[in-house]
């Protein structure tokens, strides 16, 4: 494993869903609290940042070039460009008490993001998937903090995490996409880990956490055994990816949000962009179809 390297040195309030976007050779990140979009080029290191007028909480690159992305209330194309965003589905508009989290697309191009509530404290929120002709199907629900959605490597298996109730669920997933067997897969017992949130699965099939509050990365096996962990010099870790024109680097975005102000002079490091190279190579990124 190679040493952590602090990628962007920023004070993202709520750093999360990044992106590699293989045919830009860049990674792109989303800051869901300040509204802004940010990328980062592996060639040259350059930095770009947008902002928008309502939260983007995660992006998805498109089959036939461009973005789409969750916001607030739901699924939308996203133009950098020109600055623009078109909805798609919103299922949340009617909900002002919720927003939309984190997403992820599947290895077959299908959208899935899940809602939260915005208080953190009720069961308003829901997984849904946005499929290639652009409908939209409600998944499971019940959730107080979405986080995390991901896949093993055929597919079979959907994992998907309530940060609030410091677990991730597996479900059984069919060649139809239809889901079952909702069991916990991982529960983190002791308060010093942190909570679940995002993560993303390597070549192997094994799964990488970030712990919200726990200042690590744990890697995981298939079967829910704690294989590695990666300290981490901030506390508040919230989701990874692979990247790199090899795909053998993690990048590791963290936030600021609900640490102390006093605290944040410890770490003047929260909220930036981090990698490293763990020894293992990670997948391509899917692209969604729609």
């Amino acid at each position: 494993m190679s040493e952590l390297r602090c990628e962007w040195q920023i004070e993202a309030e709520l750093g999360e869903g990044p992106l590699w976007v293989a045919r830009e050779n860049a990674l792109y990140w989303v800051d869901i609290v300040r509204r802004n979009v940010h990328r980062f080029s592996v060639a040259d290191g350059a930095k770009t940042t947008w902002s928008f007028s309502t939260q983007v909480t995660s992006l998805a690159e498109r089959e036939q070039g461009g973005f789409a992305a969750t916001v607030r209330e739901g699924f939308a194309f996203i133009d950098f460009a020109g600055g623009s965003i078109e909805p798609i589905a919103l299922p949340e508009a009617d909900n002002p008490g919720n927003r939309f989290n984190d997403g992820k697309v599947d290895i077959v191009g299908r959208y899935w993001g899940g809602s939260m509530d915005d208080t953190e404290a009720t069961e308003s929120g829901s997984l849904y998937r946005l499929n290639a002709d652009l409908s939209l199907q409600k998944m499971d629900d019940h959730y107080i903090i979405d986080n995390g959605p991901a896949f093993s490597i055929d597919n079979s298996i959907v994992y998907h995490t309530d940060s609030a109730k410091r677990v991730i669920y597996a479900f059984d997933q069919d060649e139809n996409g239809n889901l079952s067997n909702r069991r916990e897969f991982i529960r983190l017992e002791d308060e010093a880990e942190g909570s679940p949130d995002g993560m993303t699965v390597d070549e192997e099939d094994c799964i990488w956490l970030c712990h919200y509050g726990g200042a690590r990365i744990t890697r995981y096996s298939p079967e829910g055994e704690v294989l590695q962990v990666v300290s981490m010099p901030v506390p508040n870790i919230t989701s990874c990816t692979f990247g790199g024109p090899e795909l053998d680097t993690l990048y590791i975005t963290t936030a600021r949000k609900g640490i102390p102000a006093e605290e944040l002079k410890k770490y003047p490091m929260a909220g930036s962009l981090f990698s490293l190279k763990p020894g293992v190579r990670g997948l391509p990124t899917p692209l969604f179809a729609g």
